[in-house]
């Protein structure tokens, strides 16, 4: 099956079920973030430094990649940006554009797949926004190779992504019993890793299809791309998961092309 097409009419219908991750910002948060006081996550919990900015964003050229759902774009560009928005979901990218229209905002919305960013051309962006979302496609080193490209020298690639080890654990047995158990090995795959009916259930609830992706992959893979790797953190749940006791089940990294 197509898992990206599959994927971008997921979130479609995690837009019309309020996920979390596809509600707008306020317009109190506009306003905050034009008057300079605002602050943005790749992983749930953490905001991104201030420092991984490099200074105001104020008339910077930046992709919002795989980030639809009315959150970072609409913040930054209230923050001066210029600002791009790019998604898979059509829904996704709809509530950036609501936020625009309520806020008066100026916001670039394109629809496409994260591993091919063919519309836009070499060196377009000084900074990319990339939070946790590599894990709803199979490859990412298409990801990082296009992310370099649209770049110019100097750029900041920003991104949020899964510990792997998540995808170890039966998340069933977790969500039942709050026992963690570990059931699968990597690379993990909902297409591969799950049997016959528990895919099926997965896709009759139209949730989205998800990938493990190595460390090697994720971090090697920024730097087998061309980027040095400046900075990362780790990053807990923000709802007091059981999890969080054993091990940060997210990354951040803040790459530079120089």
């Amino acid at each position: 099956m197509d898992s990206g097409a599959y994927n971008a009419e997921a979130w479609d219908r995690q837009v019309k079920d309020n996920n979390r991750w596809t509600v707008p910002v306020s317009p109190e948060e506009i306003a905050a973030a034009r008057g300079g006081e605002w602050s943005l996550v790749l992983t749930p919990r953490t905001p991104i430094p201030t420092e991984w900015y490099d200074g105001p964003v104020a008339g910077r050229d930046i992709l919002c990649l795989a980030s639809g759902g009315g959150q970072q774009g609409p913040i930054l560009a209230a923050a001066g940006a210029n600002v791009t928005v790019f998604d898979a979901s059509g829904a996704q990218l709809e509530q950036d554009r609501l936020v625009a229209a309520r806020e008066g905002l100026a916001l670039r919305t394109v629809q496409g797949d994260m591993r091919d960013l063919s519309m836009f051309d070499d060196a377009s962006f000084d900074l990319i926004v990339h939070p946790v979302s590599n894990c709803f496609v199979e490859e990412i080193m298409p990801v990082w190779r296009e992310a370099y490209r649209v770049l110019r020298s100097g750029g900041a690639l920003l991104s949020g992504f899964n510990n792997p080890i998540v995808y170890c654990m039966d998340w069933g047995r977790y969500e039942h019993d709050r026992e963690i158990v570990f059931r699968h090995k990597l690379p993990y795959s909902d297409l591969t890793s799950l049997t016959p009916e528990e895919l099926q259930r997965r896709l009759d609830s139209g949730e989205p299809l998800e990938f493990s992706h190595t460390l090697e992959s994720q971090i090697g893979g920024q730097l087998a791309a061309g980027f040095l790797l400046q900075n990362m953190f780790e990053d807990e749940w923000d709802g007091g998961e059981l999890i969080d006791d054993y091990f940060p089940s997210f990354i951040a990294t803040r790459a530079r092309k120089l």
